[in-house]
């Protein structure tokens, strides 16, 4: 009698063990990622650095292009030196970088201490992908794959709600400097199962020298077709990046989110009128995540069949609808401080629980999931887009430069926010001048894709009807 396979593929311990790393890779960096644009601007006498908000975008604005850039270039030296010893190197940057951050007060410093971050976040990223893409094959590389990306959003989901509450509870307003030193010990400990557990999966027949890595470079770069799509999606990825800066720095200077505090205060019993619910920035940056453990395997089945370029569209429309929504509700209180004569902050600080002010709490929560929504749906596309788009023979390559997505959104991005903060919100009093704002960015990159959508179908056509490919 043959003997009954099993439905889930029999993957090795390295395959487990990074699925380990990656969780608690992505549990540090999200957990200090939910505090640290709040953390940078707040006063030191409150716990923060007392930076202004340029200076903490300049630093977001250096290194996420740093860690979207690195994992081109680090995938190749993985493959050369080992995963195991780029693994080691990676632990100890995440570690050292994480705990010199929490110690560093002057800006140089804990600028210089989050580069080394960044440097270790880059060097580890393409390690765990590549060497789950080297331990499964075409019949578990979905599931093996599918299960990477709930580890990283499990990872943060948990960061945000468990790990980053509990420190703040426990030691109050120096809770940053603490969360740091979390992250650093994680990263740290994380070195203990990569010299006894971890095992090196098999290696490619051919690495590539680091001159074929360079040259290859240059050969993605002179696809004018390729780079202009990334230039174009990554108007999205602009907006993607509020969510760790602008809408934080929202919540926690500006708007008033008193209802839904007081609504989770009622509905959940661990909390009482005498010690009732905030929402802390790192229970806002859940949301996203949450969401996406939730939602995404159904987002996936729907779009399983759809066009990728249209569907990408679709998404973002998704993220522009999450992004209005606010605005428009923001625009609701200042119509109604405006009839009373007084400022729209004013109006926001006031207590007044008037319908436009709770209206608007709810945008904020229901505009991250529908901006999250967008995500789910448009960026596994786009990665399918890539693939379809790549000449046959550099698909590999290809998929290492779609990261530049991230180089340009979170380097525009994390410098666009704080701007737009300061002049909108610091220097004119108009929320939803800002938010309509963003939505435009979102709008302008819909209406570019939607023209370059046309021209590539049409380029199709002609292919087609000429006998080309």
């Amino acid at each position: 009698m043959e003997e009954k396979k099993s439905a889930l593929p029999n993957f090795p311990k390295s395959y487990w063990i990074s699925i380990f790393y990656e969780f608690v890779e992505r549990g540090a960096y999200y957990g200090v990622m939910s505090i640290l644009s709040v953390y940078l601007v707040t006063s030191a006498e409150h716990g923060g650095l007392g930076f202004s908000k340029m200076e903490a975008g300049t630093i977001k604005a250096t290194i996420q292009p740093i860690l979207y850039a690195l994992p081109i270039f680090c995938g190749a030296l993985a493959d050369r030196f080992g995963y195991r010893k780029t693994l080691m190197a990676a632990f100890l940057l995440l570690g050292s970088g994480y705990i010199l951050s929490g110690h560093m007060t002057s800006y140089p410093m804990f600028f210089l201490s989050m580069v080394i971050v960044a440097i270790g976040a880059g060097t580890f990223k393409p390690v765990i992908s590549g060497t789950i893409a080297r331990v499964t094959d075409e019949n578990s590389s979905t599931l093996g794959f599918g299960i990477f990306y709930w580890s990283i959003n499990l990872g943060s989901f948990l960061a945000s709600i468990a790990l980053v509450p509990v420190i703040r509870n426990m030691v109050g307003d120096n809770y940053g400097h603490y969360i740091f030193a979390a992250a650093g010990i994680m990263m740290l400990l994380m070195l203990i199962p990569n010299i006894f557990l971890y095992k090196e999966p098999p290696k490619p027949e051919n690495a590539k020298s680091i001159p074929v890595i360079l040259a290859e470079a240059a050969g993605v770069l002179t696809d004018y077709k390729f780079i202009i799509l990334l230039v174009l999606y990554s108007g999205f990825w602009i907006l993607y990046f509020q969510m760790f800066d602008t809408v934080l720095w929202y919540i926690t200077e500006y708007a008033n989110i008193k209802p839904v505090e007081n609504a989770i205060t009622a509905i959940l019993p661990v909390f009482t009128p005498e010690k009732p619910f905030k929402l802390n920035p790192e229970y806002f940056t859940a949301i996203n995540a949450g969401t996406i453990i939730l939602l995404q395997f159904a987002v996936s089945a729907i779009t399983r069949k759809t066009k990728a370029l249209p569907t990408m569209i679709t998404g973002i429309m998704f993220g522009i609808a999450g992004m209005a929504f606010i605005a428009f509700t923001a625009m609701s209180i200042q119509n109604e401080a405006a009839s009373l004569g007084i400022k729209t902050a004013d109006l926001m600080k006031s207590g007044s629980m008037i319908p436009q002010i709770h209206t608007h709490a709810w945008a904020l929560i229901t505009g991250v999931m529908l901006f999250t929504l967008g995500e789910m749906t448009a960026h596994p596309k786009f990665i399918s887009y890539v693939g379809l788009i790549a000449p046959k023979d550099k698909v590999g390559t290809y998929m290492g430069y779609s990261f530049l997505y991230g180089v340009i959104g979170s380097g525009a991005g994390c410098l666009i926010g704080p701007a737009a903060y300061e002049y909108f919100i610091t220097k004119t009093d108009n929320p939803a001048g800002m938010w309509l704002f963003f939505t435009g960015i979102g709008v302008l990159s819909v209406t570019c894709l939607l023209i370059y959508n046309k021209i590539a179908n049409g380029a199709k056509a002609a292919s087609s009807e000429t006998g080309k490919e």
